[in-house]
């Protein structure tokens, strides 16, 4: 597979991204965007797929990641803004969006701030946020703690290159956000016109199945499929993903 590197800077932060360039059947483009600890190479079995089948592929690393730039900030939502900006600046007028775990916060954002940017939205293993203080008391236990945040989103024997350009200071704030509520999520949740596709993990992920609930009623157009292999859908139940999720984005 053959994608084009290349990066952009916003301010202090540059964004490295690689880019299959015009896709021969479709002209919307899909974003591939990975989960906390990772890089964008996690989605490169999946991307020689949808190139293959004439999809255009960009494939960004966060913030903190890769190749992309370590910053003094990493707020959840500017992982959503440094998408936005990285289409704005691609001129893409219309996308197709794939997010894993921080990645599907990631995209989530997009899809509320810009619903007519995004065609389609796939949110694959997405912690979901609290929704107020007082259910903070109840289910902070149902949120990862650092050892199991770190297991779920890093493998030192398995992608050593994600791992070593990893910003660990982000850990921190990572937890402390999943910790706070965030009820304006919940709020915008209706905002996503997109057709969406919720991939959870089962007893073994991340994702809990009340608040999950109270999304999939939230957003107009949402389908969720549940599979039993834990964080990493992508990675560790591959083609049941990939037949899940390929017919979604042909769509």
């Amino acid at each position: 597979m053959d994608l084009t590197l290349g990066q952009v800077t916003f301010g202090d932060v540059r964004i490295a991204y690689r880019d299959s360039g015009v896709g021969a059947v479709s002209d919307i483009p899909v974003l591939l965007v990975h989960g906390m600890g990772g890089d964008g190479y996690t989605w490169d079995r999946f991307a020689r797929v949808l190139v293959r089948s004439g999809r255009r592929v960009i494939i960004p690393d966060l913030r903190g990641h890769g190749r992309s730039s370590h910053t003094d900030s990493y707020l959840f939502d500017e992982f959503g803004d440094d998408l936005l900006r990285l289409c704005d600046h691609l001129e893409l007028p219309v996308v197709d969006l794939v997010g894993h775990s921080l990645g599907g916060y990631a995209v989530s954002r997009v899809a509320q701030e810009r619903p007519e940017l995004v065609r389609r939205l796939v949110i694959e293993e997405c912690p979901l946020p609290l929704r107020s203080g007082a259910e903070e008391l109840r289910l902070t236990r149902r949120f990862p703690t650092a050892p199991e945040l770190w297991h779920a989103t890093s493998s030192l024997v398995r992608h050593p290159r994600a791992v070593l350009a990893f910003d660990r200071s982000m850990t921190k704030t990572a937890l402390e956000q999943f910790r706070k509520p965030n009820p304006e999520w919940w709020d915008r949740l209706s905002d996503i016109t997109a057709p969406t596709l919720v991939l959870c993990g089962g007893p073994g992920g991340m994702v809990d199945p009340e608040k999950l609930a109270i999304l999939q009623e939230s957003i107009t157009d949402c389908t969720v499929t549940t599979f039993t292999c834990g964080h990493s859908i992508h990675r560790d139940r591959y083609f049941d993903f990939a037949a899940t999720v390929r017919p979604f984005l042909a769509g």
